[in-house]
Order: structure tokens, then C-alpha cells, then sequence
């Protein structure tokens, strides 16, 4: 597992730093970070592609006496972080694994993510989502507290490993609320998606572009119904 539990963070704290202010990313900015995140995009490499893309920005701003347009969302770089990937690729830079040992110096022991577990399993059980959504919810809750008394009696389980059925259950839980929410609030929020991303779509491919709408959907559903992230990328770590 990455050790980039700080990945949103220093993402948002270098596009602020480059735009010069403290511009809060939006709700689809967050979902841009996350397809990265998802697609296993190095943290250097997106904050490489951050600097590329002001870099060039502000050599225009020169050029035009600055009459150049402000930078009003991560999306403005999304072009330009691809690129950074590919240069990355060509120079065989990979991402090293994560050994057990380094993992409970970073933040992941055993019993913090015991208790992440749990409490993620709580909150699922406490939501009220309707029929058929609950019944998927109560099986996540479930499977959140067996994995939780799982690592319990066997601490070397590899991170990797369970992040994965974490994303899956996630993506269970997530299925369900697509089915069970109101044909209105899907529209509503594929318009808004829509309507953010339209100033974007030149600097994103089709595919990121979809991957945001749906990220951007999924955020949304789950914040709506205060259900939690299940990755264990999102274990607070204070």
C-alpha cells in the first residue's frame, strides 16, 4: 500500500501555493485527486505535473502583461499531470512496496486500523439508506467487524490485501445507494458534474472526464447519507 496517506493535503497545498491563494478545492477537484489516487498516480508526479502547468501559466502571464485568466480549479491541470505520468513511465520511476514493518511506522498498526475498522462499521450500520440499501449495508458492517477481529488474531495481514476488500465492499455499498436513491438527485448531481467539468473537458481525456463524474456521483451519495470512506487511505492518522 502506497504510503500517501497525506496525498490530498500536499496536492492542495501545492496548487495553493502555485495559484497564489487559498482557493478551497471543490467537490470535483477532490474528485479528480481521488481517480489519481485510484490509478496508483505517484504524489510526485501529480505535483510535477501542478508545476508544469503554472509554469507555463505564468511565462504566459509575462508574455501578455498579465492579462492572463486566474487558475480556478485542479482540473486546469489535469493535462498537464498526465503528461508528467508518462514522463515518469519513461524514466521506469516506480512506486517501491510496503513492508509490514514499514507500515505500522507509517501510521498503520494493527490496532488503529482495528479501530478504523469498526468505527466504519458503526456508521454503516447506523445509517439509514431505505430498502435495498440497508440490507447491502448491514452484510458491509459485518464484513467490516470480521475483518477488524480477523486482524486481530492475525496482525500480518498485508495492507494491500486489505485495502482491496475495502474498496470492494465500498463499491457493494456504493452500487446499493445508486439503486435505492431518487431518480432526481442522480439527474441533479450528473448536471452539476456536468456543468463544473464543462470549462475542462479540452485539458481531460474522455475517460478521466467519466472517471470524475463518477467519483464526483459517489462523494456526493456518501456524504448525503454521512457514510464513511472505507480505504484504509482514509484513516486519520493523528
Amino acid at each position: 500500500m502506497q504510503n500517501y496517506f497525506n496525498y490530498f493535503t500536499e496536492i492542495e497545498e501545492r496548487f495553493q501555493q502555485r495559484r497564489g491563494s487559498l482557493l478551497m478545492l471543490s467537490t470535483l477537484d477532490w474528485a479528480l485527486i481521488e481517480t489519481w489516487r485510484e490509478a496508483g498516480v505517484p504524489l510526485e508526479a501529480v505535483l510535477r505535473g501542478i508545476d508544469n502547468a503554472f509554469d507555463k501559466h505564468d511565462a504566459k502571464k509575462l508574455r501578455f502583461a498579465g492579462r492572463v485568466r486566474k487558475v480556478n480549479g485542479l482540473a486546469w491541470c489535469a493535462q498537464s499531470v498526465m503528461e508528467a505520468v508518462e514522463q515518469a513511465r519513461e524514466a521506469a520511476i516506480g512506486a517501491s512496496t510496503t513492508e509490514s514493518a514499514a507500515a505500522a511506522e507509517s501510521g498503520f498498526e494493527v490496532e488503529r486500523v482495528g479501530r478504523y475498522l469498526e468505527a466504519n462499521a458503526a456508521a454503516v450500520e447506523a445509517a439509514k439508506l431505505g430498502a435495498p440499501a440497508d440490507a447491502v449495508a448491514a452484510e458491509v458492517a459485518a464484513r467490516l467487524r470480521s475483518l477488524a477481529l480477523g486482524l486481530a488474531a492475525e496482525p500480518v495481514m498485508p495492507l494491500e490485501e486489505l485495502d482491496r476488500t475495502l474498496t470492494v465492499l465500498e463499491e457493494k455499498l456504493f452500487a446499493a445507494l445508486l439503486t435505492a436513491a431518487p431518480e432526481a438527485e442522480l439527474v441533479g448531481l450528473r448536471e452539476q458534474a456536468a456543468r463544473e467539468l464543462a470549462p475542462y473537458k479540452g485539458k481531460m481525456q474522455a475517460v478521466q472526464i467519466k472517471q470524475v463524474q463518477q467519483q464526483f456521483l459517489q462523494k456526493r451519495l456518501l456524504e448525503a447519507r454521512k457514510l464513511p470512506r472505507l480505504s484504509l487511505f482514509y484513516m486519520s492518522h493523528e
